[in-house]
């Protein structure tokens, strides 16, 4: 039997496969139980132009401090922070990578964020 983290690695896979084919860069979201990050990468994976999570200092206490940084609040602040990052980087367009989890919930809610913040993906 396949673990849940297997499964979600597995549904993963195919979408960094066609990401690396487009050759776009990639917003990766990556979620835990306590923190939810952010990055924008090259479309191989091996250079990183910007990112953010709930676990920076400034986002940390703007959230309100220990334990929030686990909500949708906190995955908007993310998803504003890392728009903020990559207009100053000069990126406009990405390909949303949501790493096999659901589009649903946090991710969600970070995707939506990000492209108030001017994204386009």
């Amino acid at each position: 039997m396949i673990d849940k983290n297997a499964a979600r690695q597995r549904r993963s896979r195919q979408t960094r496969l066609k990401i690396r084919e487009l050759g776009a860069l990639r917003l990766t979201v990556h979620r835990t139980n306590a923190h939810i990050y952010a990055q924008i990468t090259s479309a191989q994976g091996d250079r990183v132009f910007a990112a953010a999570s709930s676990v920076e200092k400034d986002l940390r206490s703007q959230l309100g401090g220990k334990g929030k940084g686990s909500n949708r609040k906190a995955a908007e602040a993310v998803g504003q922070r890392i728009a903020q990052k990559a207009k100053a980087a000069g990126i406009d367009r990405v390909a949303f990578d949501r790493a096999g989890y659901r589009y649903h919930g946090r991710v969600k809610a970070l995707a939506e964020a990000a492209r108030a913040g001017g994204l386009k993906f």
